[in-house]
This record gives structure tokens, sequence and C-alpha cells, in this order.
């Protein structure tokens, strides 16, 4: 006697994707309107955290005090780290970047300008 060989039917199959965010501090479901993605920079790199509305308000108070006694760049770029050009390429992001650190490092520097080969040796060094 012959066997005879099986017969598999495919059958279509639905599937469902949830996708869930978590706070990345406490491993809860952040669900719409309970908190969501905090976008941020520290020393020139950016970063991003997923957080309930509990710990974005812990990260607000915790940056509170620093906040309010730094001083604004006027520059704001969700999503994109600063780009680091090379020393001879200069560039108008790295010359800002020169300047806010000879300022906060004790040097007079002109909003505009050419700034000074020591005050550029001087960054270099620092970084």
């Amino acid at each position: 006697m012959a066997l005879s060989p099986l017969t598999i039917e495919k059958i279509p199959v639905a599937q469902k994707v949830i996708v869930e965010t978590v706070d990345d501090l406490d491993g809860t479901v952040i669900t719409d309107g309970s908190g969501g993605t905090v976008a941020f920079s520290y020393q020139g790199k950016s970063y991003e955290i997923d957080l309930s509305s509990e710990n974005r308000d812990r990260l607000a108070a915790a940056l509170d005090p620093f906040i309010s006694k730094a001083r604004p760049t006027g520059q704001s770029r969700r999503g994109a780290a600063p780009s680091q050009s090379s020393r001879s390429g200069g560039g108008g992001n790295r010359l800002q970047e020169i300047r806010e650190w000879a300022r906060t490092n004790g040097y007079t520097v002109s909003d505009r300008g050419r700034i000074s080969k020591e005050i550029q040796d001087a960054f270099e060094q620092a970084r």
C-alpha cells in the first residue's frame, strides 16, 4: 500500500503588533498623555530618554537650579547631535562653540569677526 503525500493548506494569519513606550528608569508603560521622550544635551552630546510624567517632573526639578542660572544659546537641534568641524574646516557652529568656551574660560571675544590663534589653540588644548 503506497502512502500519499501530505497536503498542507496555507491559511492566512493576521498579526497585530503593539508598540509600547516604557519608562527607561522604572520600566513602567507610558500611556498616552502620561509621559514621553525627553531630549536634552550635555557637554555637546545629545540624549533622549523615555520618561513617565512623574520621572519627567523629577528630571525637570533636578535640572531647574542649573537651568535657572544658565545662559540660553538660542540653538535647539532636536534629535541631532552637534556637528564636529575639523580645525581646518571652520564653520559658524564651531566658531560659536569657541566663543562660548572662551567666554566661559575668561577670554574676551567679540560676537563677530576673527578669533585669535591664541584662543583657538587654547580651545583645542582644552578638548
